[in-house]
């Protein structure tokens, strides 16, 4: 009887035994899957201070200028040093969106690569394409993730809150030639089946078409007038909330060229 009890408590402690080392083996991975993302947060936040601080400090020390040999404004030519598909730049205030916009022609390469071609889970923000860097489509489209820190795309959900979307109702696209001021008319969660990103258009009244059905789609109402004689910037990100997969949220705004910074 005893030798039966002895042998049930071993089996227990040897359960026991087992479960923990289980249980350290779940957390050891688990942990380490968190230090990876977590690792990957913060090389994507030191690659964009890193680009913010090239861009900002060339802007500053040649204010207003374009660059002699290649033609484009100042603050770009020194990026193109380091990425030959910049073409542009976004920033939105009272929100982290202060990036490069990359584009070469597809829209994979930098969804999960960051501005020096580096694997990142952040990516870049790109634009689509299709589009062209002189701004002459009417539907400009960029991507960007929706990253957890609140980087890339993340804070376009600030646009869902109505007193932020009324306060925030502009902000700035530059691109290596021209720059844009962009008034914010619709935000709505949508899913992948919606064409909002489309491009070609076969006449104005398909764009028009378009426009009102994105209208129609906003959380708020606005009175931005926007015509099919006008062009319109996209920003696209997931959003959750309608699909993990297949759910997003649209910005779109619409674009007035500012006055030139000087002869090109």
């Amino acid at each position: 009887m005893a030798a039966e009890k002895k042998k049930q408590t071993n089996v227990k402690k040897f359960t026991s035994y087992v479960i923990t080392i289980a249980c350290l083996a779940v957390f050891v991975y688990a942990a380490h899957g968190l230090i990876d993302v977590l690792l990957d947060y913060y090389q994507n936040r030191k690659v964009i201070n890193d680009v913010q601080d090239i861009y900002y400090q060339e802007a500053d020390s040649h204010s207003n200028s374009y660059s002699e040999e290649k033609g484009i404004r100042s603050g770009f030519d020194e990026l193109i040093k380091f990425n030959k598909h910049v073409v542009g730049w976004i920033t939105i205030e009272d929100t982290q969106i202060d990036y490069p916009i990359l584009q070469t022609d597809n829209n994979t390469d930098f969804m999960y690569h960051n501005f020096y071609g580096e694997e990142s889970r952040a990516g870049s923000i790109f634009m689509d394409y299709r589009n062209d860097i002189t701004m002459k489509d009417n539907n400009i489209i960029v991507y960007g993730h929706r990253m957890k820190d609140g980087s890339m795309f993340q804070h376009l959900t600030k646009f869902l809150d109505e007193d932020f979307f009324e306060t925030h109702r502009t902000f700035t696209i530059d691109t290596l030639y021209d720059s844009y001021e962009a008034e914010i008319f619709a935000v709505y969660p949508t899913m992948v089946n919606f064409n909002y990103i489309q491009t070609d258009f076969s006449n104005e009244k398909e764009f028009e078409n378009l426009i009102e059905e994105i209208q129609n789609k906003s959380k708020f109402k606005t009175d931005v007038d926007i015509s099919s004689e006008d062009q319109m910037i996209t920003l696209s990100t997931c959003d959750y909330t309608l699909d993990p997969e297949d759910g997003r949220l649209v910005v779109h705004a619409k674009l007035t060229k500012k006055e030139a910074y000087g002869a090109r």
